[in-house]
């Protein structure tokens, strides 16, 4: 795998497989070199403002129209695009699910995306999607991509090596990747079965948070984003591909790997991350920020402030405020929040929060840290204090995320998770110390 620093969001890159494959001083000449077909692949509307426009130009073997027949409807049954509403008869409440089993039978990652939760409209480009995804084969001879929008993997256990049009990634857990909506690609393991997060974003692409007061350092940097150099395959063989549309599947055959551009130039690309570079900041005295404190990446819904989806993550960090409660507080919220877990233990939840696992709490559900976890934190003391070993993520909308009929019969839906507030005794007593005993 090759990539190389991506120096921000918004910026032209270029690179060639053979010296000389990128035409120079115009994007379309009658005759490329070396015999290649010019084809652009556009993000944004042709019109849309320079700093917004997104596009690349690709120098292919073939171009992407060459396919040797119509395409014919497929299906993926756990892959459920938004609006899917009525999938379930499970009532509204907090939730939370073990890991997902890795499979027994051969899958690869389409059949091995597994919906959770969908929230807003694809057709209406708003709102998201979150998977998991479970894999023990990869796609050799199949390609994908997607018209409904972008994907970002958060990989949990194994690796990835996610194989574009535009160049190679592998991707570790501990690290991300995204996949721009349109974009072919293949799956592959590199050492064995993988599982792993998804979040299909159907509205704005993800861009970095502004940083407002905090200024022009820390948290996702832009020069840690990298992006693949150019790679292709000239290969002759029964490949298949496969298209998401408007949350339906169709698939055709293609004589040729699809993942034949020698050479791009643009701004429109895929993109990989390594958590560990996000620079976190915090209290130095007493309480503490939002947790919207801890965004890596946000996709703008058009209303100042409030995001169509934002990936935010809970890294190793130091705790120092004083006279403070330090674990998330009890809280209601407006957005939803679907949270995971890479590895380690969260601190708001040190027991049945698994790595692998995950928790729902929708729009205007309280939630919080769990009785065990509010003791512990209510009886500390309050020396600096390193959370180690330790990486959750959660994927957070504006839109009320709907269960699909997987999500709600899985054998991994904790029946008890209710229980873990049930030791939230009251403490009140009329005295201004109340009963901390």
């Amino acid at each position: 795998m090759t990539c190389r620093y991506m120096p921000g969001f918004g910026n032209d890159f270029e690179t060639e497989c053979l010296p000389g494959a990128l035409p120079q001083g115009q994007n379309s000449p009658q005759r490329p070199p070396y015999g290649l077909y010019a084809e652009q692949l556009s993000g944004s509307p042709f019109t849309a403002p320079r700093g917004a426009n997104e596009r690349s130009w690709l120098y292919r073997i073939r171009p992407s129209v060459r396919h040797a027949a119509r395409f014919r409807p497929t299906a993926f049954s756990h892959w459920k695009t938004a609006p899917n509403l009525g999938d379930h008869e499970l009532p509204l409440g907090q939730l939370r699910w073990d890991p997902v089993p890795m499979p027994k039978a051969d899958t690869d990652f389409l059949s091995g995306v597994l919906t959770m939760t969908t929230a807003g409209d694809a057709m209406g480009q708003t709102g998201m999607a979150a998977h998991v995804y479970a894999v023990n084969a990869s796609m050799v001879d199949d390609h994908f991509f997607n018209a409904d929008g972008e994907l970002l993997f958060v990989p949990q256990e194994g690796s990835l090596r996610v194989v574009t049009e535009m160049g190679v990634m592998e991707v570790a857990p501990g690290e991300i990747c995204l996949v721009p909506r349109g974009m072919i690609f293949k799956v592959e393991l590199v050492d064995g079965p993988a599982r792993g997060y998804l979040c299909e974003n159907y509205g704005a692409k993800f861009t970095l948070p502004d940083r407002g007061p905090i200024g022009a350092n820390c948290l996702a940097n832009p020069r840690d984003f990298k992006t693949p150099v150019a790679w292709y395959e000239d290969r002759e063989a029964d490949c298949r591909l496969t298209v998401k549309w408007c949350g339906r599947f169709y698939r055709t055959e293609i004589g040729h790997s699809p993942l034949d551009v020698v050479a791009w130039h643009g701004n429109y690309a895929p993109w990989k991350y390594d958590l560990s570079t996000f620079s976190p900041v915090g209290a130095v005295l007493f309480d503490h920020p939002d947790p919207s404190i801890f965004t890596v990446l946000t996709s703008p819904s058009g209303e100042e402030g409030t995001a169509n989806v934002d990936f935010i993550i809970f890294p190793p960090r130091w705790q120092v405020a004083e006279h403070t409660f330090r674990p998330p507080w009890f809280h209601r919220n407006v957005m939803s929040e679907f949270m995971g877990l890479i590895r380690g233990r969260y601190d708001a939840k040190e027991e049945g929060f698994l790595p692998g696992g995950m928790s729902l709490h929708n729009m205007m559900l309280p939630h919080g840290p769990d009785a065990d976890s509010f003791e512990k934190a209510t009886r500390a003391e309050l020396a600096p204090v390193k959370l180690d070993d330790t990486l959750a993520f959660m994927f957070e909308t504006r839109f009320p995320q709907h269960l699909t009929r997987y999500a709600a019969e899985t054998d991994t839906l904790q029946e008890d998770y209710i229980d873990c507030w049930k030791g939230l005794k009251k403490r009140f007593d009329g005295t201004p110390q109340g009963n901390w005993d």
